[in-house]
């Protein structure tokens, strides 16, 4: 038996949790027709299979045909729901792990042209910022309705064989009636004179779901115990609210929150992202299980063991959530339990996962492309029967990946740098202090390719000649691309490209425009940078809204670094073109909707266009490749190695990441992960 306090064992009522480490109720966006078929089994199956003690699913699953999902939540008001539930839960149970599912209402917080196009439900008339309908305040019809709705989920649930359910009560439906900022009912039962009355919805789901499923069935509330907003729920109530649902004996576990997510900036300060403070909720936590003692649950930014440790070991947690840390690695406990916590590829806080969901797509890792995936890529690679010569040009991300895998796959592997260190563009970003937390992106990769004798030579600048000097089998291609700047009608040559200022190559202006051409976080760095150095700045676009590749919880950040600052944005405005007049720049600003010639004058402009491959040398093996240089796409996909040939007998070549085309860190990864483990 080991000391260590997160692997000891944990009694939740009936249930015996095998260590104190679990993932929170999340929606990774897996699901198909709103069910939670292969993807989603396989990914919750993977970390059950290492070590995780509980997997909660679904980021709130919708229990009414009026809680139409806004980001591919699963539909538990279906029955059809119970048998693909019920194949996860077995292959869970099966690795160990219990499983539960948090069931919510979304109310407000959807829209009306979801779904089956019907009204929009609340508490109150107020509309939501981020889906922004105008709700219908609920009558008693819908309050009756949506409450047998919960208790019919809970039922199915049950069916399914799920150890317990946790209702989703920050943000959504429950919540709604419970915050003094959103109960907007009508003079009653539920409006919002007193505690008792805004309670009263949320107790009279928990009562129906409990006569529905019996004892057997845990129940847990995953709601707001402080909103930490004027006129909102103060953190006395919020111990109230936990001790009435001990006093009740309805609810087997809390699980804290603080704050609310009716706002982009609200969400981040809830689920906080890089360069924000580490585990900012934990003393709300901490004091609820103090003064109270219901099993208490907990997630937010705890990332790495030492912290997660700590809130087991203090006291403060029964059970510690770490999601998006198993996102980065789903197998941290088979980690700790093999004493390889060292090998724990880390959470950076990229927040690339959520962010992708709230604009409509699957939650991805940024740097590990496997998850969501565990149908087509590995988290172990499984060594090659023959060994061979690799040899990789560039040790950016994607160049990293590629030594990294094929040295797993036991290759004999050598990577080029032309830079004396490794990164890239990524050491790029990490040069801005609230994303260093990026550089851990290589530092892991370079720690896992030092273990497995990987050779590098950096201040190399290899050519074709180089290359072949080492008799590769293998030659990946991954130099990535160089600023593309020069895409104005005339005036190039006054312009200086993002990365010159990113890099110290370039001082920063007085005043300065800012084109911004592509839209990603290379401009919103840049902006911050010049504006921190008291630079005014003007960022241009000629989209309809800045950066739009910077998505939601990831401009926040930005937005609070710069707002207060001589900054200033201009959509919908294309630079033309730059001349010299005096000692100043002037702008010829038109725009794609029509031709306007307006002139300013500035004396430093910025552009931000992407990046162009920087292959050069690819090409120049390229005749002398046996594939020459091509990629079967139909083997690529379907995960089998590359047998293409043509061209003379000696190695194969392939490019990578952005030495292909200007794309981002997860997909210059992802590009190297399923390429190499094949080789």
């Amino acid at each position: 038996m080991s000391n260590d306090p997160l692997l000891q064992p944990y009694q939740l009522k009936h249930l015996t949790l095998r260590n104190r480490i679990m993932t929170t109720s999340h929606e990774p966006a897996y699901g198909e027709d709103g069910m939670p078929k292969d993807r989603y089994r396989l990914y919750h199956l993977e970390r059950a299979k290492a070590g995780c003690a509980m997997v909660m699913t679904a980021g709130s699953a919708s229990v009414s045909r009026d809680s139409p999902p806004v980001f591919t939540n699963l539909l538990v008001w279906k029955d059809e729901v119970v048998p693909w539930m019920k194949r996860l839960t077995d292959d869970c149970h099966e690795a160990g792990a219990a499983v539960m599912i948090q069931l919510s209402h979304l109310g407000r917080r959807t829209r009306w042209d979801k779904g089956d196009w019907l009204p929009v439900l609340a508490a109150g008339p107020a509309r939501e910022p981020s889906h922004r309908a105008f709700p219908k305040v609920m009558e008693d019809w819908d309050i009756s309705r949506v409450v047998k709705d919960y208790a019919d989920a809970a039922e199915r649930m049950a069916a399914a064989g799920v150890d317990g359910v946790e209702f989703e009560c920050y943000g959504h439906l429950m919540d709604q009636f419970i915050s003094p900022l959103t109960n907007g009912m009508p003079a009653g039962p539920y409006d919002a004179s007193s505690l008792d009355n805004r309670l009263r919805f949320a107790f009279d789901v928990l009562k129906a779901c409990r006569e529905r499923v019996g004892d057997k069935m845990l129940l847990g509330m995953r709601y707001v115990a402080d909103e930490d907003a004027p006129g909102g729920l103060p953190v006395e109530e919020g111990v109230e609210m936990a001790q009435r649902f001990k006093a009740s004996g309805l609810v087997d576990f809390v699980n804290i929150i603080r704050g609310r997510i009716h706002t982009d900036p609200a969400m981040t300060d809830v689920i906080p992202i890089q360069g924000m403070k580490a585990s900012p909720h934990l003393d709300l936590a901490g004091r609820i299980k103090s003064e109270v003692g219901l099993p208490t649950f907990h997630a937010a930014r705890i990332a790495d063991v030492a912290t997660a440790r700590y809130a087991v070991a203090s006291g403060q947690l029964d059970m510690v959530g770490m999601t998006r840390a198993h996102m980065a690695d789903p197998h941290i406990v088979q980690k700790i339990v093999e004493k390889r916590e060292e090998d724990i590829r880390p959470c950076v806080g990229a927040t690339y996962c959520l962010d992708r969901i709230y604009q409509g797509g699957m939650a991805l890792c940024i740097h590990n492309p496997a998850t969501g995936r565990e149908e087509t890529m590995p988290h172990k690679i499984i060594r090659a029967e023959t060994a061979k010569k690799v040899v990789i040009v560039g040790a950016g991300p994607a160049g990293l990946e590629a030594a990294r895998v094929a040295a797993e796959r036991g290759h004999r592997v050598v990577v080029f740098e032309a830079a004396d260190l490794p990164g890239g563009q990524v050491r790029l970003t990490a040069r801005t202090k609230r994303r260093a937390e990026m550089i851990g992106i290589i530092d892991w990769r370079m720690a896992q390719c030092a273990a497995r004798d990987v050779e590098f030579r950096f201040n190399t600048f290899a050519d074709a000649s180089d290359i072949l000097a080492e008799k590769p089998d293998v030659v990946v291609i991954a130099t990535g691309g160089l600023p593309e700047k020069d895409i104005l009608s005339f005036g190039n040559e006054l312009t200086v490209s993002a990365w010159d200022i990113l890099s110290g190559d370039v001082k920063p202006g007085q005043n300065v425009l800012l084109f911004d051409d592509a839209g990603d976080h290379t401009a919103l760095q840049t902006a911050q940078l010049l504006a921190e150095a008291g630079s005014t700045v003007e960022l241009m676009t000629p989209d309809r809204s800045f950066a739009p590749e910077v998505m939601a919880m990831n401009l926040v950040p930005y937005m609070r670094a710069i707002q207060d600052k001589n900054v200033t944005f201009t959509v919908t405005y294309r630079l033309s073109g730059v001349r010299k007049t005096g000692n100043q720049l002037t702008a010829v600003i038109d725009s794609d909707y029509m031709q306007i010639g307006q002139e300013r004058s500035f004396d430093q402009i910025v552009v931000n266009h992407g990046t162009q491959p920087l292959a050069d040398v690819y090409f120049d093996l390229k005749p002398q490749s046996e594939n020459l240089g091509a990629v079967d796409y139909e083997a690529l996909v379907a995960g089998k190695p590359q047998t293409l040939n043509g061209g003379p007998k000696g190695f194969k070549l392939f490019r990578i990441g952005d030495a292909v085309e200007s794309r981002n860190t997860h997909a210059a990864i992802y590009d190297a992960l399923r390429l190499v483990k094949d080789l």
